[in-house]
């Protein structure tokens, strides 16, 4: 049975969220420097958005440098930075040729103003693009996500009764982006780090041992597929 067929016949996440993780350590087990590594890392993420969207999924976030992540070596946040820009330039057409949209989440205060330019160029040169969305999290913190949004709410003058879950929804980072299904996370670690904190509040977790350069295509599919045997309670 074909993938296309398959996936007919299974419910297909609204949102499937991943947590790259495992880049360091694929390229130390392949003893090779760790830009590679991230260079793998980057070259599965591209085929794993566009499978995801393929096969149905229309959003499909990426968690790819988190704010935790400055404290790494200068020279490894520079190649990743550089990685982040190539996907905004040189490799946004890839996405918009399957009508993917790009939008980037995250705080914007520490990225460089090159960084900057590109997210907002590539944001709109993709706007119209409707088949799905790739949320690439950047510079980005699930607790710093809610900070920020009861900041703006206090801002926006809201009156103390007039905050429910989905008045607050509103104010976080691109409130169009729905909660996560599934979150999937690599390289064998069982824990979320930050990640969309709110969105996450009822999903799946799918926990891959295999390092994150290791992801396939068909791996998207088993996601899916795992994803359908599950019994979502939301509480109940």
């Amino acid at each position: 049975m074909s993938h296309a067929a398959e996936s007919s016949s299974l419910t297909i996440p609204l949102h499937i969220g991943y947590i790259v993780d495992g880049n360091r350590r694929w390229a130390k087990k392949h003893g090779i420097p760790k830009y590679e590594g991230h260079l793998a890392g980057y070259n599965a993420l591209k085929d794993v958005v566009i499978e995801s969207v393929e096969a149905g999924v229309k959003f499909v976030s990426v968690y790819v440098f988190s704010t935790e992540n400055w404290k790494r070596d200068t020279d490894e946040v520079r190649y990743l930075m550089k990685l982040v820009h190539r996907l905004m330039t040189k490799d946004l057409k890839e996405l918009i040729d399957r009508d993917i949209r790009a939008l980037f989440i995250g705080s914007r205060a520490e990225l460089g103003a090159d960084i900057v330019e590109a997210i907002e160029k590539a944001e709109e040169a993709s706007a119209h693009c409707s088949r799905g969305t790739a949320v690439v999290c950047l510079n980005y913190g699930g607790q710093r996500e809610i900070v920020e949004a009861t900041k703006a709410i206090i801002d926006a003058g809201v009156k103390t009764e007039q905050i429910t879950e989905e008045s607050f929804a509103k104010y976080l980072y691109a409130p169009e982006v729905p909660a996560v299904d599934v979150v999937v996370r690599t390289s064998g670690e069982h824990r979320l780090s930050n990640f969309m904190l709110w969105r996450a509040a009822y999903s799946e977790f799918i926990f891959i041992d295999k390092y994150w350069p290791d992801m396939r295509p068909e791996d998207v599919h088993e996601i899916i597929k795992e994803y359908n045997n599950r019994q979502r309670r939301f509480g109940n």
